[in-house]
């Protein structure tokens, strides 16, 4: 877990490292909590469950007469787990072809997050399939392209500016006629505010659900760790429009942000499927709660 430690560094350093100081004083005051709460909110942690987070903490300190710093972060790291669900096993088994739809908006990771998702799923010996549903860009399908080659999994593309539905409809054939198990979607990077790309992208998964019986079996969003809480707000409108059933966090290595995890669980109810801590082709992790929590702090996940 060292790799996850060392890509959290920002985070620690900045928020949650210096919650230990808060709590190094003799005696724990309102002033103490008023500090605690700062550093949780400035971490994007979030308004709401910084102040459930706090009430709980405060019940439990009078509770159990925790007075000592040990036993104060122990105790937070504690309620900080209880945020975080394990993300359930991807729905990509069980049958003859799986689709997987990933959307979000530009630069928030999504081609370099599709082309380590078919790296990982080509290491665990599945079949993979890239369709380059983003046609509005020509650079787009290039990278996707550069992706596929560097993870060894083909990709069908289409013409810049032809119809992203059709290229998917394309690859869905071609997935079927190579016996593809897995089919992973790109589609064009839009703003959430944007109603004709957001139109455009549930049109692609309407033709999903045309040719692939009750698919998308997973709509993954891919949120920007760096935007902390305006991902909220992406995600809020991503899901309206097509059921968004789990969440890639990108960035973490360079955000200092790394609490909207806790947020996007709390008010979103979706599960984190994998976290971006890197740049190397391995450095997109499954989200694993507990091993995330304690990397947020100095005596945390050491090697």
């Amino acid at each position: 877990m060292g790799s996850l430690r060392k890509g959290l560094g920002r985070t620690r350093q900045s928020f949650f490292g210096r919650i230990a100081q808060a709590f190094g004083s003799t005696e724990i005051t309102e002033e103490t909590w008023d500090d605690v709460e700062a550093l949780l909110i400035q971490a994007d942690v979030g308004v709401p469950t910084t102040l459930k987070i706090i009430d709980n903490m405060k019940s439990r300190v009078r509770r159990e007469g925790i007075t000592r710093q040990p036993q104060l972060i122990e105790a937070l790291k504690d309620e900080l787990r209880g945020l975080l669900k394990e993300p359930t096993p991807l729905n990509l088994s069980g049958r003859k072809l799986s689709v997987m739809l990933i959307a979000g908006v530009n630069g928030s990771g999504k081609t370099t997050s599709i082309g380590k998702i078919a790296y990982r799923m080509r290491l665990n010996n599945r079949k993979v399939l890239v369709a380059a549903g983003d046609t509005f860009r020509a650079a787009a399908i290039e990278q996707l392209q550069m992706w596929g080659e560097r993870a060894q999994v083909p990709v069908i593309a289409g013409r810049p500016n032809s119809d992203p539905a059709a290229v998917v409809y394309d690859a869905v054939n071609a997935a079927t006629a190579r016996g593809v198990e897995v089919l992973i979607v790109d589609t064009a990077g839009r703003l959430h505010s944007n109603t004709n790309l957001m139109s455009e992208l549930i049109k692609v998964r309407d033709v999903l659900r045309r040719v692939v019986p009750d698919a998308p079996h997973e709509a993954l969003l891919v949120l920007d760790g760096t935007t902390g809480q305006n991902a909220l707000t992406q995600a809020k409108k991503f899901q309206e429009a097509i059921d968004i059933t789990g969440v890639v966090v990108t960035k973490l290595d360079s955000s200092a942000k790394g609490g909207m995890l806790f947020a996007i669980q709390q008010e979103l109810g979706l599960p984190i499927h994998y976290i971006g801590i890197g740049e190397a082709m391995h450095d997109l992790v499954f989200f694993n709660p507990a091993a995330f929590v304690d990397s947020l702090f100095e005596n945390g996940d050491e090697e």
